[in-house]
């Protein structure tokens, strides 16, 4: 199938994709929600796309345009700590924004054992409880599932975490285009109202005070829009893998934290990049520069990219400092990279 070691990525600037060895496995489907109805309410953003041909959405990949900035405005968690370990459901909902299918793959903390291995169960009962959501939007050519080794750590570790599948960058799609790019962040910002809705699926198991995106090279841009061009004000955390500016836009809004993870061999989106984007936060910022590190993580430095964002996520999220002063040992797993932070 297609499950590679864990990241699918933006296969080129240029917009061509990796071409896949199968076609991508078949998903449980329980909850339809549409722009005019459903389980879900419809959204405060307008369901009319960008003009996406006009906007040169990719160009940032060799050198980010943003300047760099002092940290001016830290965030502060509200003290907690974060819980001990999950089981892991999951469910795929039908949203719908306007013309624009959102299929959502939601991966969530689940009544039962823990197992060996955070697999997930279809369909399995909530955990009891309220938690921080994680929107994460993927790659060129890559869908939700093929990152979900990553995913379903950050699950077990107490986090919902959301991945909607984008209707004309993700893989199989007929009409695709990468710089459809430029709406995805109002999509992304669809799907976290219809996640929010009280009558929704997920309504009252989702803290709508702690909420995060995170995503993968093209989905690391959709996760910059949503703190600069796109600032969705709910956001209080966002995790960058491999990642560049949204049009040059600068962030905006009230403070967060940031987490950038690149790899310094990355040919597809340049460490440069990476690096200036991370330069130009003004808030509470990290950056995991994986030292052998192309544009996908492999399993050298999947131990410290997966710890490094969960302990990370733990402290942005939870408030739990104990998860803050374990960071330096995260990303120093398997000596695959180094942490820079200003947290």
């Amino acid at each position: 199938m297609r499950r590679r070691t864990l990241l699918v990525g933006l296969a080129a600037t240029a917009g061509i994709g990796a071409s896949a060895a199968c076609s991508p496995p078949s998903r449980p489907v329980t909850v339809t929600v549409t722009a005019t109805g459903g389980a879900a309410s419809p959204s405060a953003v307008a369901s009319t796309p960008a003009p996406a041909s006009s906007v040169p959405i990719l160009g940032s990949t060799a050198a980010s345009s943003l300047a760099p900035r002092e940290m001016t405005a830290p965030y502060t968690p509200v003290p907690g700590a974060a819980p001990g370990a999950y089981a892991v459901g999951r469910q795929v909902l039908r949203f719908r924004r306007g013309d624009r299918a959102l299929p959502t793959t939601v991966w969530y903390p689940a009544k039962g054992a823990v197992p060996g291995t955070p697999d997930p169960v279809d369909d399995a009962p909530p955990a009891a409880g309220r938690f921080p959501l994680v929107l994460f939007s993927h790659g060129l050519t890559a869908q939700p599932d093929d990152y979900a080794d990553m995913l379903t750590r950050w699950v077990r570790a107490g986090f919902v975490v959301a991945g909607p599948t984008y209707p004309r960058t993700s893989y199989g799609v007929a009409d695709f285009d990468p710089l459809d790019i430029v709406n995805q962040p109002a999509d992304a910002s669809w799907v976290l109202d219809s996640l929010l809705a009280p009558a929704g699926p997920f309504g009252a198991m989702i803290d709508p005070d702690r909420l995060a995106a995170a995503g993968h090279s093209a989905g690391g841009i959709t996760t910059v829009g949503l703190f600069s061009a796109y600032r969705d004000e709910r956001l209080k955390a966002g995790v960058v893998l491999n990642g560049t500016d949204f049009q040059g836009a600068p962030f905006t809004g009230p403070p967060a934290a940031l987490l950038f993870v690149h790899g310094r061999r990355d040919n597809t989106v340049t460490y440069r990049a990476g690096r200036a984007v991370y330069a130009a936060v003004p808030w509470s910022r990290a950056m995991l520069s994986i030292t052998d590190g192309g544009h996908v993580t492999e399993a050298p430095d999947f131990e410290a990219t997966v710890g490094t964002s969960t302990e990370f996520l733990r402290w942005a999220l939870y408030g739990d400092a104990a998860a803050r002063a374990r960071l330096p040992r995260a990303a120093a797993a398997g000596d695959a990279g180094t942490l820079q932070e200003r947290l």
